[in-house]
């Protein structure tokens, strides 16, 4: 017999989408699934517009949910009230999430509940860090998960050491960099022009995490050392509407807007920003997933956290974590400068395919579900 199976892939944000868009062209290479894509709409982002989703080479979602902003509670809760009758009605073989949203685990917890296989692709990561919601929602998302893709080996190695069943923790790379060599080719193919690209060598900087933009003291500190950095080498900074307004209210909106060598710039559609980081000199950055962009494409990235829950970016990749250390974010920059850049090297598996495991794994695995009676939604072909 041969199985093709129902598969709802789950995202929350822009950066969830791009995890999501490699999957579904690679479970539709695959031929042995019907897929549908939800936006739960935690965020909304007027940037995905149609052209948006045509340069993922991916449909719009299936459908929106719509939940808007909102505390984590209001998300979470928003989100399992829309999505389990949707899960109802639609019946899946299986629910992929990504990523530690407030979507990841609230869906999650809508698909257990509702005995359908979870999958958690970018599982077992850890900051070991509690004071994140991000760690809470990547915690509680792999307690409850059924099938498991890490992309990284201290992922996995983190996975068994909490206990899962090692046939279902899988090792197979990271989509993320699936999707990041696909829009490279893109780029290269039809080149995209950013709106501001100073004489190289540049630093190109993002600033969003509610660690550093919240705590007044802290985004001070680094906005401090961004102007000095300002002053060695240009810095463009697409900046983020809340970051702007926490910069507002600390009074060095203005400042930040004179100092020399620090181009701010709105927040840029990904292949423009893209254009823009892979021929800069470094990254700065609070991002996870750019610390692991930079070190597929062997960039220099300076963290600007205490810690990483991608700690192979550090151990293999060209990734430094900073903090918010004036001294030291200078003492890197000019030592990239002169050439003395961390050069790392790219991660086993980080080669594009990813996606392309991760279909053929859950097609093995929920056609040994169906034989043995627990596909109950499956359609036999």
């Amino acid at each position: 017999m041969t199985f093709r199976f129902k598969v709802m892939l789950v995202a929350g944000a822009r950066p969830n989408f791009m995890k999501i868009a490699p999957m579904m062209r690679a479970l539709a290479a695959h031929g042995g699934f019907s897929s549908m894509l939800v936006h739960t709409g935690q965020h909304y982002d007027e940037a995905m517009s149609a052209t948006f989703f045509e340069q993922l080479g991916i449909p719009e979602p299936d459908e929106n949910l719509g939940v808007g902003s909102g505390s984590h509670a209001v998300q979470t809760a928003r989100i399992m009230e829309r999505f389990e009758p949707l899960c109802q009605r639609r019946q899946p073989d299986a629910v992929v999430v990504v990523g530690d949203v407030n979507s990841t685990i609230a869906a999650g917890l809508v698909a257990t509940k509702l005995a359908i296989p979870l999958v958690h692709v970018e599982a077992g990561l850890r900051s070991y860090d509690r004071s994140m919601p991000e760690e809470i929602n990547r915690l509680a998302t792999d307690a409850i998960s059924d099938l498991f893709f890490a992309t990284e080996e201290e992922a996995r190695a983190n996975l068994l050491r909490e206990g899962h069943d090692p046939r279902r923790v899988h090792l197979v790379g990271h989509v993320m960099v699936d999707n990041l060599f696909h829009q490279c080719a893109r780029l290269d193919a039809e080149p995209v022009e950013p709106p501001c690209r100073p004489p190289r060598p540049y630093f190109c900087l993002t600033l969003h995490r509610p660690a550093n933009v919240d705590d007044p003291i802290r985004l001070e500190r680094l906005l401090r050392a961004i102007v000095a950095v300002g002053a060695t080498a240009p810095v463009l900074f697409p900046c983020h509407p809340r970051t702007e307004e926490r910069i507002r209210r600390l009074g060095w909106w203005e400042r930040i807007q004179r100092a020399d060598g620090l181009h701010l710039l709105p927040p840029l559609p990904y292949n423009q920003f893209l254009a823009l980081w892979r021929e800069s000199a470094a990254v700065l950055t609070d991002s996870g997933g750019l610390q692991e962009e930079t070190t597929a494409l062997g960039i220099p990235c300076l963290t600007l956290r205490e810690n990483t829950e991608r700690p192979v970016t550090v151990t293999h990749g060209t990734n430094t974590v900073i903090g918010d250390d004036p001294e030291r974010l200078l003492h890197s920059v000019r030592e990239i400068l002169a050439g003395r850049g961390k050069r790392g090297r790219v991660p086993p598996l980080w080669d594009g395919r990813a996606s392309v495991r991760i279909a053929a794994i859950l097609h093995d695995f929920l056609r040994a579900r169906a034989s043995t009676g627990g596909g109950a939604h499956t359609a036999g072909g």
